[in-house]
């Protein structure tokens, strides 16, 4: 098991967001959390992330064990510096002044410290390149003078060149064409296949994150209401109800 979350609760000041969820999520494996707005689902991944006030929630009880260790007092750069795990924020925050390639070198600062620095960097640049050949085509391009997609395609790019070994993305289909979103989450598929990497994916649109995934969590008002496969989830007739249009 690469992450336990047990009885997690989160609150923003006198707001509990989180009300004491419990997940895991294998090595390897891709997971996600579906939910309407307001279900937790980017509260869970910004107490995952460790991010700092004002950006996350306030953890109030629970724990968060990665690789059997709680994290809970762990610095957000230290996640990154030991390459444990990456976010992909909702609405991408890449760096528009930047170009595409300067974007991705920045976010290889974890690799500074590796004595074969610049092999390492270049075999995970190429393969950013590989999945997203828009990247490498775009690579003198500002940031901010990128489409949509091909920005979220830059901010997954970013999590994967810190060599992390667990990338979490907060609604990555938002705002993307259906051709581009599809395109995205085939890159994901062959990168979770072709090296392993876990993937935690929290995605409104149930409907392409159950066929993305292999199991998932259904939150409901900050608290888990269901898991399972996603061919168990798709079968349900509640999930298909609220999240399907069954």
């Amino acid at each position: 098991m690469l992450l336990e979350v047990k009885d997690l609760k989160v609150s923003y000041g006198n707001i509990e967001a989180l009300h004491g969820i419990s997940f895991t999520i294998d090595r390897g494996e891709i997971v996600t959390l579906i939910g309407a707005n307001g279900a937790g689902k980017t509260s869970t991944l910004l107490s995952l992330a460790r991010l700092p006030r004002p950006e996350a929630p306030v953890i109030t009880g629970g724990d968060i064990l990665y690789d059997g260790k709680s994290i809970l007092k762990t610095e957000p750069h230290i996640l990154i510096q030991k390459k444990m795990m990456a976010l992909v924020p909702e609405g991408r925050h890449i760096f528009g002044n930047l170009s595409v390639m300067e974007n991705l070198q920045i976010a290889a600062y974890p690799h500074r410290k590796d004595l074969n620095r610049a092999t390492v960097v270049g075999e995970i640049l190429e393969m950013v390149y590989s999945l997203f050949p828009r990247l490498y085509e775009r690579r003198k391009q500002r940031g901010e003078l990128l489409s949509g997609g091909e920005q979220q395609m830059l901010a997954v790019g970013r999590a994967l060149m810190t060599g992390s070994d667990f990338i979490m993305l907060d609604e990555p289909s938002m705002g993307l064409a259906p051709k581009l979103m599809y395109e995205m989450f085939r890159a994901l598929r062959q990168l979770n296949f072709v090296k392993h990497i876990t993937i935690l994916v929290v995605e409104q649109n149930a409907k392409v994150a159950l066929e993305f995934a292999s199991r998932g969590y259904v939150l409901r008002t900050g608290e888990i209401f269901t898991g399972g496969t996603s061919a168990e989830l798709a079968a349900n007739p509640d999930v298909k109800k609220a999240y399907l249009g069954g």
